[in-house]
């Protein structure tokens, strides 16, 4: 019995050039400089600055036919794009911090020189008279303390690990003896084992009065109750008024949740955003620029040209020389592709941030938020008739400077949905609305999901509570019991 089968396969390949330029397009200013530096670097026919004369070899070698075999021509066959582009696939530099300033160089950056956390708390343990067991838990327990200045293991882990480790052999209660020595060392709060106890230590160290006094009991026999913000409940507990609770909460407020933070602070690296665009306001009409440091001005090396020229006139051509010419020409063609992959990346860029810029035309000319208009990454790829992955590309790695601040590109990108006169508007708005709305709430009685989904159908937005919950959350907004106040 004879079967057929027909199998159709579509894949779509890409040049090596355009799997080049989609990488190119996807880097921010400060990866892409990295990457213009190390094609510098690799490419010497590749060379930066004004090139002062024509350059011979736009006409020498586009259109010359050397006499050598055919091993000269590049192989440029074609590439499966699954290869390289896989959604799973991250890139080296999504992974990188690339926001620095024009003057950094592309290196790990040690963190500043000075005395460590770890060794600061260990020079305080000197203050205080221990025998060589205690010092030594001390330094381990100190040790143990994270950046945030919590100790988050379990004393039971520390004591078998100071036998494993450190040949010390003792109990957890020798080891909550010595915490509470570490427990006085500063910033107040540090080796504490969890929140409640961080903001207990710190309140104990304070001088005392009456609303100190009340505020380490709210924490020390009433935390639940405190961050569950049952205000009532801790009203009847210890028989106070309300203004007496609101300054005892006034004094906790007050007290720092990670007392390591601002010590470790000053070690870490601060990153700057570089801005892609700018989009200025000029006689009431937008005006974008693209950031000068993603138009380099480059050229092909004169002094690799005029080899590939001197070989051409060339009457003896030896094996040597094939050799070297058959370098020099893929240097030369490397050279073209990336400046030509520059050329169509500012292009990219430039087109697809106009297009963006004048969807959104009212909202940057107001910054009002509740003026984005509903836009999804297919209304930006068919205005300029480029696919919907470039567009990404642009949008989720790019930040533009407006006038209301620099913003992430991808921000202006939202769903749509239908109100009230059937009109389609962005759920940024929306979300916009409903943040003023819990701005303005009555902190005393804030309002529950329910309440917010019927006031925003009041407004003319008719969404559910789901939605509502769903929104709040994305806009970090925490539950009405959390956001009450006294």
């Amino acid at each position: 019995m004879l079967k057929q089968f027909l199998q159709f396969k579509l894949s779509q390949k890409l040049s090596p050039q355009q799997i080049q330029l989609m990488k190119l397009i996807q880097l921010p200013t400060q990866a892409f400089e990295q990457r213009l530096k190390q094609e510098l670097e690799e490419n010497p026919a590749l060379e930066s600055g004004k090139e002062s004369l024509d350059d011979p070899f736009e006409d020498d070698f586009d259109n010359s036919q050397d006499t050598y075999e055919d091993n000269e021509t590049i192989n440029a066959d074609d590439i499966n794009v699954d290869d390289y582009l896989s959604d799973d696939d991250v890139p080296d530099y999504r992974t990188q911090a690339n926001n620095y300033s024009a003057d950094d160089e592309d290196k790990s950056i040690p963190y500043a020189a000075g005395t460590s956390f770890t060794q600061h708390l260990k020079n305080q343990l000197n203050t205080f008279r221990l025998n060589d067991e205690e010092r030594d838990i001390a330094e381990f327990l100190v040790g143990s303390v994270d950046e945030s200045g919590y100790i988050r293991r379990e004393l039971a882990d520390i004591m078998d690990d100071l036998a494993f480790t450190q040949n010390v052999y003792t109990t957890e209660e020798t080891i909550k003896q010595v915490l509470k020595i570490v427990h006085q060392l500063d910033p107040a709060g540090v080796g504490a084992r969890n929140l409640q106890e961080c903001l207990s230590i710190q309140l104990h160290r304070k001088q005392k009065n009456p609303d100190v006094e009340l505020a380490i009991n709210i924490i020390d026999h009433a935390f639940e109750q405190f961050t569950k913000k049952h205000y009532k409940k801790l009203i009847q507990k210890f028989d106070i008024t309300e203004i007496q609770l609101k300054d005892a909460i006034q004094v906790i407020e007050h007290l720092n949740p990670k007392p390591g933070g601002s010590y470790a602070g000053n070690n870490r690296i601060v990153e700057h955003i570089v801005p892609d665009f700018a989009i200025r306001i000029v006689d009431g009409e937008l005006e974008l620029t693209l950031n000068g440091r993603n138009a380099p001005e480059l050229h092909v090396s004169r002094e690799y040209s005029n080899m590939m020229k001197g070989y051409k006139e060339s009457k003896e051509k030896s094996k040597s020389q094939k050799e070297a010419v058959q370098f020099i020409k893929q240097k030369l063609d490397a050279a073209k592709w990336f400046i030509e992959a520059i050329r169509q990346r500012q292009q990219t860029l430039f087109v697809t941030m106009n297009a963006i810029m004048h969807y959104q035309k009212d909202y940057f000319l107001t910054g009002d938020e509740r003026k984005l208009r509903p836009m999804i990454l297919k209304d930006i790829a068919d205005e300029i008739n480029m696919d919907v992955s470039t567009v990404s590309r642009v949008a989720n790695s790019k930040y533009v400077d407006t006038p209301y601040g620099t913003k992430l590109i991808k921000e202006f990108f939202s769903e749509s949905m239908t109100n009230d006169q059937g009109e389609e508007v962005s759920t940024r708005e929306i979300k916009k609305i409903l943040e003023t709305v819990i701005e303005e709430e009555n902190k005393r009685k804030p309002l529950t999901d329910d309440a917010l989904a019927k006031i925003l159908k009041e407004k003319g937005y008719p969404i559910a509570r789901r939605t509502v919950a769903k929104y709040r959350e994305q806009l970090d907004i925490p539950v009405a019991r959390l956001r009450k106040k006294i």
